[in-house]
Order: C-alpha cells, then structure tokens, then sequence
C-alpha cells in the first residue's frame, strides 16, 4: 500500500527563532520519498514555514485519513502558552505571547492521528525548546499517542543567539540517503550517536507500540478473548464497509452508556468515533451532527469553553459543516453551530461571524419569490365591443 510523507519545517521570523529548521530540507529533499516513507511507492507534502495553524492542521488532517503508511518529520520549536501551560509547536508569526494564536498546539498532533491503526504512523521530531517547555518535558515525555511511534530529540534552551542547526533530523536524513530505512530504534539511536555525540543533554523521546514489552512480559491473551473493536472498526473501515463499522461504534457506545452513563469520558469517546467514522465515509452532515453532540456533552460534564477538547470538537464541528453542500442540511445544522461559536470561539478569530455569514446566505438562498398579482380584470364597460357590434351612442 502506497505511504505518505508530511515534512513540517516551522520556526518563527525574526529574533525569537531558536533553529534554522526549513535548513535540513535541501538534504532531507535528497532522499527518495519511498526511504522518507519506508513503502515501495509514496506521496509527500512540504510545509516549510507555514503561517497559519489551520493551515498545518488541514494538512494533517489530509495526511491521517489516507490510508496506508504515514510519516511525519517535524522539525521546529515549543513553547508553553502563557494561559493553560500547553505546548505549541512555533510557527512563522509566533511569539511569546502569542503563542495560543499562532502556535500549532501539541495535543492536535495526537487528536489526528489518535484513530489510525496501531504502527500506521511514525513520527521523527527534532524540536528545540525554550526554559518553559524544557521544564515542562522534563517532568512530562512528549507524546503523539500510543499508537504512534515517536522517536527524536528535544534541545534544551541554548545560550548562543544564533539559530541552531536541526543536527538530528540531518543525521537521519544521511543515514536515510543511503536507500534503506532501518527499523524505528536503530535509526533513532544512529542518528543521536551521529547528531548529537555523547554526553549531549538533549531528550530522547522513542515509543514504539510494536517494540516487545519489557519483563516481566504479561500472559498471553488466549484465543477466545474479546477482539480489541477498534481494530475490527478499523479492518471494517478499511474494507469500505462503513455501514458495519458505525453499527460497532454504535453498540459500543449505548455499551458505554449503560455502564458510564450520559457525558461520561467513555461515551464521549464513542461519539468521537462515529463522528470520524462518518467523516471517513463521506458524510460530513452527519459528522458535523456528532461533533455539535460531543461539544455539547464536554460542556455539559463540566469541561471550560477553552479547553483543548471543547475547542478541538467545536473546530471539527465547522470544518465539516464548511464541507457540507447539501442547503437543507446546511440551515439544519447552522443554528446549532452558530450557538456553540457564541460559546466556543476557538483559537481562530472570526468563527462565529463567519458562521453567522454562511448561514444568512443559505437562508436567503431559500427565500421564496412571491409572484406578483395578476392585473385586475377591466371593468365591463371599459371591455372593447364583441366584433360587429354597434357602438352604443352616448345619452349625455
């Protein structure tokens, strides 16, 4: 199958710039894109100082719902928002302060790629951080989701006021010129070795859900044992079976309702499900749908309108709306979006006027043209005389 390839090279202009990362891309440019990928065939997509978070998120989004293979090389820098203390990959306009604008935060990498199959997608990062978000990862590993294989290195915060060099990911690229792709490990520890030396101070994060656990190892699972149904929704997914694998997410949340209840963590999840589910099947009317249910049930369990998870669902909720083409459906599902927006702006500006604009559009697509009223009949006796009559001569 064939495999993707995502290369994101962000740092911000000017003199809050911690690493020269577009400068790894030349020689990451030199290796073939079935190597970058690891598969006999692949596509791939540059993001070389991107603006925009939306922008890297459409991308990315694209990106986890193909099917096959997926990489991501990530070279940048973090930082900490000033407001919930979460971490942001740096982006071209991006600075200290307005870091939860501009930034593109850490925990969208893992609401993408959270549903792709286990060992489907690797991520090689080479970040560099400032004192904030070094502490932060000291006392936190950096995390893209346990299906994910994660490996690479995070700087510490450097005194020099040049930019650093992104010496790790140059390691991987030399090491990947050579036309093989070692497996997940090797590679990480070839490229700390010739990137970085010994005794350098930076993180090496490496998780790898395939990699054999350490001892002691757990029982195995016997054969009869329930089948994970996430991977039986997937294989369904994959199979272009949609209808079978909306039912299983289906029985698995009225599951998750019986035993949780309403707004719990668990049937949340399953919501969040169905709304991929959908999405993957081509049905963004009723993704939108699903999402507007699970922003509305994080609000409803308590969480804040800024929390990550309230904000990610709303964000979902417009891009599939924005997607929908169907008027009847649009007008259906814009007030509901619309009111969420009042309550839940998002990171982007602008959301809910232009909610409001799309809206108004469509309802004044659907206004009904009133015809206007037929003239009123002449009266008799302006009517003109039926042919050959006389004309009645006049009494006055």
């Amino acid at each position: 199958m064939p495999g993707t390839v995502l290369l994101v090279a962000a740092a911000p202009v000017g003199k809050g710039r911690l690493v020269d990362a577009a400068s790894v891309l030349p020689v990451l440019a030199a290796v073939p894109t079935e190597t970058l990928a690891g598969t006999p065939t692949a596509s791939i997509v540059e993001l070389a100082d991107p603006l925009d978070p939306q922008t890297v998120l459409t991308r990315l989004r694209a990106a986890a719902m193909t099917p096959g293979h997926l990489t991501v090389y990530l070279i940048g820098q973090v930082h900490l928002d000033r407001r919930q203390r979460q971490l942001h990959v740096a982006l071209a306009r991006t600075t200290t302060a307005t870091v939860r604008y501009t930034g593109f935060p850490w925990h969208w990498f893992t609401q993408e790629l959270r549903h792709r199959p286990a060992g489907s997608t690797t991520v090689i990062a080479d970040l560099h951080a400032d004192t904030e978000s070094w502490q932060a990862l000291t006392e936190h590993a950096l995390d893209a989701g346990p299906g994910v294989v994660l490996h690479g290195r995070i700087a510490p915060p450097a005194r020099r006021r040049t930019p650093a060099i992104p010496a790790y990911m140059k390691a991987v690229a030399t090491i990947l010129r050579s036309g093989h792709r070692p497996p997940p490990l090797q590679l990480h520890q070839q490229a700390a070795a010739q990137g970085l030396g010994d005794g350098a101070p930076d993180l090496l994060p490496f998780h790898d859900p395939a990699a054999p656990p350490s001892p002691p190892q757990q029982p195995a699972q016997s054969a009869d044992a329930p089948m994970d149904p996430h991977a039986a929704i997937t294989a369904a997914v994959e199979a272009g079976r949609h209808g079978e694998a909306a039912s299983l997410a289906a029985s698995w949340e009225q599951s998750a309702l019986r035993t949780h209840g309403p707004a719990s963590k668990e049937v949340i999840h399953w919501m969040e499900v169905r709304a991929d589910l959908a999405r993957f099947a081509g049905d963004p009317a009723r993704s939108c749908e699903t999402w507007l249910a699970v922003a509305s049930a994080r609000l409803t369990s308590g969480q804040a309108p800024d929390s990550p998870e309230v904000e990610a669902a709303a964000d979902r909720a417009h891009h599939l709306w924005d997607r929908v083409k169907d008027a009847e459906a649009v007008r259906a599902l814009g007030p509901a979006l619309v009111s969420l927006r009042r309550q839940v702006p998002g990171r982007q500006r602008g959301t809910l006027l232009l909610a409001q604009r799309r809206l108004e559009q469509f309802h004044a697509q659907h206004i009904p043209r009133i015809p206007a009223p037929a003239p009123a009949p002449a009266p008799a006796s302006a009517q003109a005389p039926a042919p050959g009559a006389q004309p009645t001569a006049s009494t006055s």
